[in-house]
């Protein structure tokens, strides 16, 4: 007969393969025949974290520490709970209480270290960071949290060297090339194969560079996800445009498009912000753009649909990113936050949100003054295509950090980013512009957790003319 550990071990191992709520089953049975397992409690409580249910995991470890005080995997993870729901002094002084435990505990640094991060006291967080590599020289996530810091902190030189460690923690994927990373070698007159690394916030952001690399004489080959290649059909400089899992031809480099923009630093001391290197600066037109016809359809459909009747602003909107994303609970914020520009007389606002957060439009009681775009939109022309043209059609628009916020951005559109208190590395730290995106501004929060005032500073900025000095 199977002992306890034997049935939480055949549970972790069915956790790990992602069926978590198979999982949860399998800890709620052991716990009903061995309530007072404190490994048991354990396991359910990280199974509620992967769920997101951070109050439920709370409770399951604390369960388990009170039959097992001198336990500092549930100290450890209790802190992390505790971190999700915002409470940053008790989750410090669980992850002290596993330090003092075990000292060599490798995860209490790296989470206390996202602790104070994620609370804004980034030299404090990174001094855990650097604790950890004393005991760990060579783990990679260390490694790669500390680039992700550096690179925050505008310390580009550490800040890519750093993370340049993520390719070793294991989820990214080359495509089958034997061509060598391009680390900045002269490009002039070679081919170069881009690809995307992450998510499709980062594709729009950096397929920058094949711009800029073909300005330099590089014959450019990009792979990418079937469904962007008609948006990217407009990036100028492409010389070849693949889906991704067709035959490669041969080329001199490859780079994820994020290792070329570390490439791009390495040659030239310099991030690859297109407005300068084309001399764009006084170009709102953006690097992306969509057919005139479709931008049309798009204009004729608002008109139709009482958009053009009025005289008020046209404001797209977004406010939910994937919630899978590890910095999700710190970047979106509720479409109760928008009521200030819902109740504007000056505004119609107008739903860029599809997916994750759009059922909140009818949890809301301002949702039906928000125009809703067609449940098919960007189903039948390409990623994004529509919500591009759309966007073309707008005044203005507002969102959280999230794909439409770079997509607004690569198409030159006026946009208001509405940033949590530590952003992502790319927004730097401080600052109401980004050289990224001409068009753009950016709205920072103060204090974590509290939104109202960044949604009213967006407004006030909405009462300003939407020209970027």
């Amino acid at each position: 007969m199977p002992t306890v550990a034997d049935v939480l071990s055949q549970g972790w191992k069915v956790h790990q393969a992602g069926k978590i709520e198979e999982a949860l089953r399998v800890y709620q049975h052991v716990i009903k025949q061995a309530p007072r397992n404190p490994e048991a409690h354990v396991y359910l409580g990280i199974a509620l974290f992967d769920q997101r249910r951070y109050n439920d995991s709370i409770s399951a470890y604390r369960t388990a520490l009170a039959l097992k005080d001198a336990f500092p995997i549930a100290w450890n993870n209790l802190g992390n709970s505790l971190r999700m729901t915002g409470d940053v002094q008790e989750s410090d002084a669980c992850f002290e209480k596993a330090f003092k435990l075990d000292p060599s505990y490798l995860s209490v640094y790296k989470n206390r270290g996202t602790l104070w991060i994620w609370s804004g006291e980034i030299e404090r967080g990174l001094r855990w960071y650097e604790k950890g590599l004393q005991i760990a020289p060579d783990d990679p996530e260390l490694h790669r949290n500390l680039g992700v810091i550096y690179l925050l902190l505008g310390d580009f030189d550490r800040g890519w060297s750093e993370y340049r460690w993520r390719w070793k923690m294991g989820g990214l994927r080359r495509p089958q090339s034997h061509a060598p990373l391009w680390n900045g070698e002269p490009i002039s007159g070679r081919s170069i194969l881009l690809y995307p690394e992450q998510g499709r916030g980062d594709e729009m952001h950096f397929i920058r560079l094949a711009s800029v690399l073909a300005a330099e004489g590089a014959r450019v080959v990009v792979q990418t996800d079937p469904q962007m290649i008609p948006l990217f059909t407009s990036v100028r400089g492409v010389h070849t445009l693949l889906p991704v899992g067709s035959q490669l031809p041969p080329v001199d480099f490859q780079a994820s498009f994020i290792d070329a923009v570390d490439g791009w630093y390495q040659a030239t001391g310099q991030l690859p912000y297109v407005a300068k290197h084309f001399g764009e600066r006084d170009d709102r037109s953006g690097y992306l753009n969509v057919s005139d016809p479709l931008v049309n359809y798009w204009h004729r459909w608002m008109e139709k649909n009482a958009l053009g009747k009025d005289h008020r602003k046209r404001i797209g909107i977004a406010w939910q990113g994937n919630p899978k994303h590890h910095a999700d609970v710190y970047r979106s914020i509720p479409l109760e936050a928008f009521r200030p520009l819902a109740e504007d007389e000056d505004l119609h606002l107008v739903s860029l949100q599809f997916g994750f957060g759009s059922e909140q439009l009818d949890q809301v009681d301002f949702g039906n003054v928000i125009s809703r775009l067609p449940a098919d939109t960007d189903t039948s022309g390409g990623a994004f295509t529509d919500t591009a043209a759309v966007m073309k059609n707008l005044d203005h628009v507002i969102t959280t950090d999230t794909s439409v916020a770079h997509l607004a951005g690569a198409l030159g559109v006026p946009t208001t980013v509405m940033l949590g208190r530590v952003p992502d590395w790319r927004w730097l730290c401080d600052g109401d512009r980004t050289e990224w995106y001409p068009s753009m501004r950016l709205v920072r929060q103060r204090e974590m957790g509290h939104w109202n005032d960044v949604v009213q500073e967006a407004h006030r900025s909405l009462k300003q003319v939407d020209q970027v000095p």
